[in-house]
């Protein structure tokens, strides 16, 4: 246990390093991120006749459907710094056992992307006229469904990023192959902070924090167990 500990920690330290850095993963977020909000808001605004709960439902959804592809930008790059600077082949001959390597990934990925989140999140809602209007945003609550949400993202994005990383075609065929994957996060997400800006917590909105958790704890152990044979192949 201790060395998959270990190893699973010195690889998310080298990515987050190499992230903060750099800040090549986290300013190709944040921008895609920003651009989606962007395009969405302006296609979007304009309607002034909405009931808060329409505004809600059109705040959530865009600002997870922006969540959601910039967890699959990011993903790309778990695994392609190796890969181009051929060295994954060394990377998988790290002593300890390969699951370790797909958790220390994950957390590479999660870093930028809850820090885009934090931002990305007040923005988006302000930006759709969900918050700053007078009525008062259960924040912690939406902290906790970002948090979920986020998780469930990267868990998706990065074990198939691991499967796409020798593809020519990677950058296409991630979005492919992980959405239909975290379907069930965009909805659960989407339901959640529609609920929560418009009625703030309740038992629907538990229920629905519920399940991601179920969701991001069975695709974490299910890709970590299934990663050894992903990697090898």
């Amino acid at each position: 246990m201790r060395p998959a500990l270990r190893l699973a920690w010195a690889v998310a330290a080298k990515d987050l390093r190499v992230a903060g850095r750099t800040r090549e993963s986290l300013l190709a977020t944040a921008f895609f991120a920003g651009l989606v909000l962007l395009i969405l808001g302006l296609a979007l605004s304009g309607n002034e006749a909405r009931t808060p709960t329409q505004t809600a439902a059109v705040a959530s959804g865009a600002l997870w459907t922006a969540l959601a592809l910039s967890a699959a930008v990011g993903a790309q790059r778990a695994f392609a710094q190796e890969q181009e600077a051929g060295a994954l082949e060394q990377l998988l001959l790290l002593p300890g056992p390969h699951g370790a390597l797909y958790v220390g990934k994950l957390l590479g990925v999660l870093g930028p992307l809850l820090l885009v989140s934090a931002v990305a999140v007040p923005v988006g809602l302000i930006l759709f006229g969900a918050a700053g209007t007078g009525r008062p945003v259960p924040w912690l609550a939406l902290a906790l469904t970002t948090v979920l949400g986020v998780t469930g993202f990267a868990a998706g994005t990065t074990f198939y990023g691991s499967i796409t990383v020798s593809l020519r075609a990677r950058e296409a065929l991630l979005p492919a192959l992980a959405f239909p994957i975290v379907v069930p996060v965009v909805i659960a997400t989407v339901k959640a902070t529609s609920l929560l800006l418009t009625g703030g917590w309740s038992p629907e909105v538990g229920t629905w924090l519920s399940f991601l958790t179920a969701f991001d704890v069975g695709t974490v152990v299910l890709a970590t167990l299934l990663f050894p044979f992903a990697a090898e192949g």
